[in-house]
């Protein structure tokens, strides 16, 4: 009781090279991941300026993940490998925000 559903998990590979660092997404960006997801984002940000986030095994992402996906969006991170949809979803809450040329 209390431990996430199987379908609710998302595994995190973090990849550090010399001068980059990914956060390699698998599952799903729900409930209390995205504040894992943020956690680990800040913490990398701090200690190497930007991240990547490789979202290629990314099957979901709530509305808390997208909020801080827009974010990130908006710092230092670069997004690899969505899907169509979570591509799309992005775009969404990027054209909410603001259009980007």
């Amino acid at each position: 009781m209390g431990s996430p559903e199987p379908d609710d998990m998302l595994r995190i590979s973090t990849i550090e090279r010399t001068d980059q660092v990914t956060l390699r997404l698998e599952g799903r960006v729900v409930g209390p991941w995205v504040a894992e997801v943020r956690r680990l984002s800040g913490s990398m940000i701090s200690r190497h300026g930007s991240l990547t986030l490789d979202l290629g095994g990314v099957s979901f992402i709530d509305s808390d993940g997208l909020a801080l996906f827009r974010e990130l969006q908006q710092g230092q991170v670069i997004f690899l490998n969505c899907s169509t949809f979570i591509a799309e979803q992005l775009k969404g809450v990027d054209d909410h925000d603001q259009h980007r040329d």
